[in-house]
This record gives structure tokens, C-alpha cells and sequence, in this order.
């Protein structure tokens, strides 16, 4: 966004890259994401021209570069990215981060989460995605891929099941039982049959009734796009969501308690044209405005 780079401790809101798929189970080319995505954000302006927010009046913004990785060592990546956002966290800083795969939301949600007495427990999430990542293991017992991240996040206390919402999920799962964990345990599914149904307005006044004013991470994944507007993606799914859709959902957002956000699952190996790489710059201007608003009002008191 023409930013400067800058460490966390000079900004109130921290641009974030993590270039990592070494979760990906299908169409590898994550890693590549953030790079795109800071190249179409050249194009981002200064002021949202339906809400008036101007994100960088409001608050410090700055790029702080992208977190450490390591892609042939999957446990030390997600360590190193831990602590990177941990570092970010004791800097009073607010992540905005892209992707990578959707993977890199557990060490995140570890790095902002874990010990942080100031949440005083798990927080609540408003998850956009094609899938629900709440799967177990794939591939003979592999507990860390982008389809896992929220269970274990769940699992380890990052998350209340209770106070999270996905919102758009589609398309054939390889078993019956794929929801029956998130279903179990609380998460509120919201199919895209049911947002077309509904509608947007409806479904987003659910979401911000079920997460309230209590923390509150947001997790958008290109893939609710439909791929016939954000085609570089590495598990697309048909009957998505338009780019109109997804930035009226984001733009919902605005007045919640947002701790942190990340837009992920950008692929430009599969993105010929940039598309979707300009897609998500332009949704992480969106998701800017929303998460620099909440923190200007955390810092009004």
C-alpha cells in the first residue's frame, strides 16, 4: 500500500507477509501470495469511499515486513511464525497479514493468544472460507495442514467454539462426518445456501451478535470468491461469493473488538492475469479500515 517498513513498535497496525504453504494439500504456490499482493497494492488509495474511513488518519500503519519460514521444516516454521507475532503482540501492535496458506492462522493465533492475560481467554474469530478447516488429519495422520488449523487452535484454547462463524462453506467433502467436530463442539456454520437465503446483511448481524464486543480475530480465505473472480487459488470451489459480496460482508465488520486478521490462500502461480492478487490487496484495504478503526477506538478508551 506504498507504506514504509517499519518495526512493530512504531506502528499501531502491522502489515504482515508470511510467504509459507507447506500446509497446502492440493495446489502448492502460497508462498508467492504475499509478494503479489504488496505488488496490486500499489493501487489502494487513502480514503474508503462508502464508509469515509481513512486508516492511515486514524492510526499508525506501516509494513513490518514478512515473518520468518522455514519450508522445509514444517514444526520450526510454525514456531518461528509464533514468535514472530508474539514479538508483534509485546510491541502493542495490531496484525494484518498475507498469506501463505490458511495454515499460518494457528501459529498467529498462538502468537496473539497464548498467555496474553489482556484477552483473558480464547477469543471469538468471523472465519470467510469455502471450507471449514476444522479436519483432524489428512494423509495418513497429518495434524498440521491448511485444513486443520481451527481445530487445533480449538483444541489448544486459542479459539471459543462458541463465539466463531464461517461463513460460505461449499462444496463436496470427502466424508460424511467432516463437520460433525465443528458442529460438536459449537461453531456456527453458515453454508452458502444459506447466505444466498438470508442474505448478507442478516447473516453478518448473526456474526456480530455471536462474537459481541469480547476479542475477536477475523480470517478471510480468497476462496469464498468465486473462481470465476479469483481464480489463483489453490482449492477452488464453484458458487462463491462475488468480489461485491465479499467486500459488503468485510465492510460488516466495522465496531467490532478485532485483535487481528489475516487474508490467505492467494496463489499467483494459478493467477495469470493478477486478478485475485488484486483482489485481496483490495480486501485487505477493506480489512484495514475495519481493524484500524477498532483500534483507534481501543485507544480512545
Amino acid at each position: 500500500m506504498r507504506l514504509p517498513m517499519a518495526r512493530p513498535e512504531e506502528v499501531d497496525v502491522a502489515l504482515v507477509g508470511v510467504p509459507f504453504d507447506g500446509g497446502t494439500t492440493n495446489r502448492a504456490g502460497t508462498r508467492h501470495g504475499p509478494r503479489e499482493i504488496r505488488n496490486q497494492s500499489s493501487l489502494t488509495r487513502r480514503v474508503h469511499h462508502a464508509s469515509g474511513i481513512s486508516p492511515y488518519d486514524l492510526v499508525k500503519v506501516g509494513d513490518c515486513g514478512d515473518a520468518p519460514v522455514n519450508p522445509i521444516d514444517l514444526m520450526e516454521c510454525l514456531d518461528a511464525i509464533t514468535a514472530f507475532y508474539a514479538g508483534i503482540r509485546a510491541a502493542g501492535a495490531t496484525p494484518l497479514t498475507a498469506g501463505g496458506d490458511h495454515l499460518i492462522s494457528l501459529p498467529i493465533l498462538r502468537g496473539l493468544v497464548k498467555d496474553n492475560p489482556a484477552l483473558g481467554g480464547p477469543v471469538g474469530m468471523i472465519h470467510f472460507d469455502a471450507h471449514s478447516d476444522t479436519y483432524d488429519s489428512f494423509f495418513g495422520g497429518h495434524r498440521y495442514t491448511h485444513g486443520t488449523p481451527f481445530r487445533r487452535a480449538v483444541e489448544e484454547g486459542l479459539l471459543d467454539p462458541k463465539r466463531v462463524i464461517q461463513i460460505g462453506l461449499r462444496g463436496a467433502i470427502s466424508d460424511a462426518s467432516n463437520y460433525d467436530y465443528a458442529k460438536s463442539v459449537g461453531i456456527r456454520i453458515v453454508f452458502i445456501e444459506e447466505l444466498v437465503e438470508r442474505g448478507i446483511a442478516d447473516v453478518m448481524q448473526e456474526a456480530r451478535e455471536l462474537v459481541g464486543a469480547a476479542p475477536t480475530y477475523v480470517s478471510f480465505d480468497i476462496d469464498i470468491i468465486d473462481p470465476s473472480q479469483a481464480p489463483g487459488t489453490g482449492t477452488p470451489e464453484i458458487g462463491g461469493v462475488t468480489t461485491r459480496e465479499a467486500q459488503q460482508m468485510v465492510r460488516r465488520l466495522e465496531g467490532l473488538n478485532i485483535i487481528g486478521a489475516d487474508l490467505v490462500e492467494v496463489s499467483p502461480p494459478f493467477d495469470p492475469s493478477g486478478l485475485t492478487a488484486l483482489t485481496g490487496a483490495t480486501l485487505m484495504f477493506e480489512l484495514l479500515c475495519v481493524v484500524a478503526d477498532s483500534v483507534a477506538r481501543r485507544k480512545a478508551g
